[in-house]
């Protein structure tokens, strides 16, 4: 089987990596101005740089395209029509149901539809990483040729038939998760200051966040862009944790205990009850990682990005467990720090009394819930360059440390996975 790549960004040039190494034959197309420097990169892997995307669909046996969400129908319109005579062809899109009715609309009826989603970003190579295999429109021997092709390169393969379940439960383990990130680093920005060189953010769970935060703003906006708007389930859970935090948040200034702590263990009872396999992050391991130079400063937080998440989930009749076979690193993370959180009565607890009557952090808080807000209403609207504009924004006030963060991230991810 040869494969065809149309676009070859840093998740198309992985996989063709991956591919080739594992012994098949590869081309692939970008942009013309990208090709001296991708026949320099992929020459070493025996990839061939073709012309075009209607080259490469002329006569490859699989054809995946590689090209952002919001790009996916323009390209497809182009190429689709020349797709070889009974060929695999898959999308490595996040968002499935766009790009499936885009197959259906431009490709020939005897091609076969088998998508799929590696659960990963292009920091981490396919081998034992998570990976979404969707068949849509095939039969049993091209089905399980794409098996044999992601055994090969040893992806940790999940099936699926249904690519509307694909995109019910990446909302929550993507587009939902990003935003509760997104929301932390556009209120740190917006107060001004660095995490890390603040009280309220030094621990276990603030270095995860922090950490974490960072990872997500040193890849490309259209990514997450993507993510979140192109999905027709996203907006739902966004909102939803929206107004979880704005709920919790009012609460919080009118310091009504009572009602507070009684629906965080509501919340607190339906995700977290005793029959669910606990992720069970490591205590010191989190500690370990740390960008700030004064760990013994560490303030109570109240962790309203946490609570907010836990009460959407109880909401939404969500059981983030469930949605572990679509797991990423930042949202096994996030769910540990909230199972870390939820699982300590004491912990919990000074979260609470630090939410309702600690006014040191409570400005934190209200920069928190304005970005919130603000990125609820940018997905809303599907607003896709402020999206980005937004995400940049951000990005460039973290510029400096985004490197650090990244790679200490990665082993953060390495070391608490491995536990």
């Amino acid at each position: 089987m040869n494969i065809g790549i149309i676009g070859l960004g840093d998740m198309g040039r992985l996989y063709a990596k991956a591919f080739a190494d594992a012994g098949y034959q590869v081309c692939g197309c970008d942009l013309p101005e990208n090709r001296n420097r991708l026949e320099e990169e992929l020459s070493p892997y025996h990839i061939k740089i073709m012309d075009s995307g209607l080259e490469v669909s002329r006569i490859c046996d699989l054809i995946i395209y590689s090209v952002e969400a919001d790009k996916m129908l323009q390209v497809v319109a182009e190429c689709g029509s020349s797709t070889k005579y009974g060929a695999i062809v898959a999308g490595q899109t996040s968002v499935k149901t766009p790009e499936i009715t885009t197959f259906e609309k431009y490709l020939p009826a005897d091609a076969q539809i088998i998508t799929f989603h590696g659960m990963h970003g292009p920091g981490f190579k396919p081998k034992g990483q998570t990976l979404i295999l969707i068949r849509h429109r095939a039969d049993d021997d091209a089905y399980q040729r794409m098996l044999d092709l992601f055994t090969a390169i040893g992806s940790d393969i999940v099936e699926m038939n249904d690519y509307h379940e694909h995109d019910k439960i990446v909302a929550d383990t993507q587009a939902v998760t990003h935003v509760g990130f997104e929301s932390m680093g556009t209120a740190w920005k917006e107060a001004g200051f660095f995490p890390w060189e603040n009280a309220s953010y030094i621990g276990g769970i603030d270095n995860v966040k922090i950490l974490t935060t960072l990872r997500i703003f040193s890849y490309k906006a259209h990514v997450y862009a993507g993510l979140a708007i192109l999905n027709p389930y996203a907006r739902q859970q966004v909102k939803r944790y929206a107004v979880s935090e704005s709920e919790l948040f009012k609460l919080m200034i009118k310091e009504e205990e009572e009602v507070f702590r009684a629906r965080l263990y509501r919340a607190r009872d339906f995700v977290f009850h005793e029959s669910r396999k606990p992720i069970m992050l490591n205590d010191s391991v989190m500690k370990e990682f740390s960008l700030s130079q004064k760990p013994e400063q560490q303030k109570p937080n109240s962790h309203l990005s946490i609570l907010s998440m836990v009460d959407a989930w109880y909401h939404l009749g969500v059981n983030p467990y469930d949605n572990l076979i679509c797991q990423t690193p930042p949202f096994r993370l996030r769910l540990g720090i909230a199972e870390y959180l939820f699982k300590n009565e004491e912990l919990l607890e000074e979260s609470i009394v630090t939410a309702l009557y600690d006014k040191t952090i409570r400005g934190d808080d209200l920069e928190f819930h304005s970005a919130v807000r603000e990125w609820s209403s940018i997905i809303g609207h599907g607003d896709m360059q402020g999206y980005k504009r937004q995400f940049n924004d951000v990005q460039a006030f973290f510029d400096g440390r985004l490197e650090e963060g990244n790679k200490q991230s990665a082993e953060l991810i390495r070391r608490l996975m491995s536990e």
